[in-house]
């Protein structure tokens, strides 16, 4: 699982990088889109009707294209695949019990146990914190103590994973269908964690925004704090073959 996690990555990483050729090439021809979200089908639909003067043009736009479809399929293979072997994983129940929490997909959660492992052989969720770089690194000399940015230490996926779900805290707490229909079937204690730590992240988010604190430097304490409540969620749910 971890390798199929992995090759998604470097997926999606190709995806970005034809993405950004075929937007150099457009800008350096004065292309500029003036929809609301690149990569959508208006977008597409616009990049379809561009004239060029040579026809060389159209052959290097025809290519870079080509190169953005054949990642986009890659992607969805692989996507595709983690989603049916994960029926069968061992740590199938964790990967459902973590989709409990807003901001937690289905590949967010795999890729979270797969490299993370069984969350339950961290202590407490300082340790969890730390092994993920989540915490703030420190100078100290004599009885000054200097604290600075995140050490970044340890799994520098896993930590991605976190940093993109906190965003979804920006907004009010709610329940979408989607989430609701996720939350079926699983514990109790699980829905009640996953509840909590949405009314305590959306909470925390508005404050530490209104006391004016940076954007980027609030949504890494949330994914810090998203992070102890998913080893609260993980103490309630074992693998499959110790369930």
């Amino acid at each position: 699982m971890r390798d199929l996690v992995r090759a998604r990555e470097a997926a999606q990483e190709a995806q970005k990088r034809a993405r950004q050729r075929l937007q150099s090439f457009l800008l350096r021809h004065g292309r500029i889109y003036s929809g609301r979200s690149s990569w959508s089908l208006a977008h597409m639909r616009w990049i379809s009707t561009l004239k060029f003067e040579h026809p060389a043009h159209f052959i290097v736009l025809k290519e870079y294209c080509q190169a953005i479809e054949d990642a986009e399929v890659r992607l969805k293979r692989l996507t595709d695949l983690i989603s049916e072997t994960v029926k069968s994983w061992t740590m199938a129940p964790v990967v459902e019990a973590y989709q409990a929490l807003r901001g937690v997909s289905l590949i967010a959660a795999v890729v979270f146990v797969a490299e993370i492992g069984d969350i339950r052989r961290f202590e407490n969720p300082r340790q969890l914190m730390a092994f993920l770089g989540l915490v703030p690194s420190e100078s100290s000399t004599g009885e000054h103590v200097k604290r600075g940015g995140i050490t970044k230490a340890g799994n520098s996926r896993a930590r991605r994973m976190l940093i993109e779900g906190a965003w979804a805290y920006r907004f009010p707490a709610r329940v979408s269908r989607t989430k609701q229909a996720q939350l079926e079937g699983l514990p109790r204690t699980v829905r009640e964690i996953a509840w909590k730590g949405q009314l305590r992240l959306c909470s925390r988010y508005r404050k530490m925004i209104l006391a004016g604190k940076h954007k980027a430097i609030a949504i890494t304490a949330i994914a810090r704090e998203m992070g102890a409540f998913l080893w609260a969620i993980g103490q309630e749910v074992q693998p499959a073959h110790q369930a």
